[in-house]
């Protein structure tokens, strides 16, 4: 599976680096999304624990709290507009799934060959190179399924 899926990202990106670039992009808006919350929950818990008397009275608390609720809800919207647009990349990779098994099936039955004779022995590296230049060489389709 660990191949499959190697060998997956490295077919879409030759054939859809549109899709790769922007799924790359979506993890790394999601994981700052994501700290930023982290961050403005702390920063909240925080003065909570610092705070001295009444906690209604504390203006900036309050106030960073209504900016919080703002700035969790636009994230909140943003990451699940994300995730919606990440299920349609995974979806479109998903076509490409068949490529990446045969040629994790491909590769395994290649270094099998050195069972029967260390002769044949060839590394995932070699594979690669060659799993890209049979990429560059198919006849192109506009069809994934003809590809």
């Amino acid at each position: 599976d660990g191949l499959e899926d190697q060998l997956l990202g490295i077919v879409v990106g030759q054939e859809r680096a549109d899709l790769a670039e922007l799924k790359n992009a979506l993890v790394i808006s999601n994981a700052k999304m994501k700290k930023e919350l982290k961050e403005i929950e702390d920063k909240i818990l925080f003065m909570l624990s610092n705070a001295q008397g009444n906690i209604l009275d504390d203006e900036e608390l309050i106030n960073t709290l209504a900016q919080s609720k703002v700035t969790s809800n636009e994230i909140t919207a943003k990451v699940t507009e994300a995730e919606a647009t990440e299920k349609t990349i995974d979806e479109t990779r998903e076509l490409y799934r068949p490529v990446a098994t045969r040629a994790s099936i491909l590769f395994f039955c290649i270094s099998d060959l050195a069972l029967v004779d260390p002769m044949y022995q060839y590394s995932l590296a070699w594979f690669i190179s060659l799993f890209l230049r049979a990429i560059a060489e198919a006849e192109k389709s506009d069809e994934v399924t003809a590809r």
